[in-house]
């Protein structure tokens, strides 16, 4: 595995890594649709793989303003890892627009 400038904590591959940077990338340019399904593919491989589902969460809050979808996604991510705050914080976010 290459070295990166952060802790790989989650051991995700270089190949997930470059997904997640290009899913990252598509967001930006407003290819969301692209996003979305690369994400969601990523997911057919690793289906608890915590920063799909956090960046699902983001594509779904932040971009598409499909809130509820938001809040499930970071739902997801808080069943697997409950003191993971960027999620409890960013579904605390969006979990306003529902309520």
């Amino acid at each position: 595995m290459s070295d990166h400038a952060f802790d790989n904590v989650y051991a995700l591959s270089d190949e997930q890594l470059r997904q997640l940077d290009e899913a990252e990338e598509l967001m930006l340019r407003g290819e969301l649709g692209k996003a979305e399904a690369l994400l969601l593919g990523m997911l057919e491989h690793d289906e608890e793989c915590i920063p799909v589902m956090a960046n699902l969460g983001h594509l779904y809050g932040r971009y598409l303003s499909e809130f509820e979808n938001a809040v499930a996604w970071y739902d997801k991510v808080l069943l697997l890892e409950p003191d993971n705050a960027w999620a409890r914080d960013a579904r605390r976010r969006y979990l306003r627009y529902i309520e």
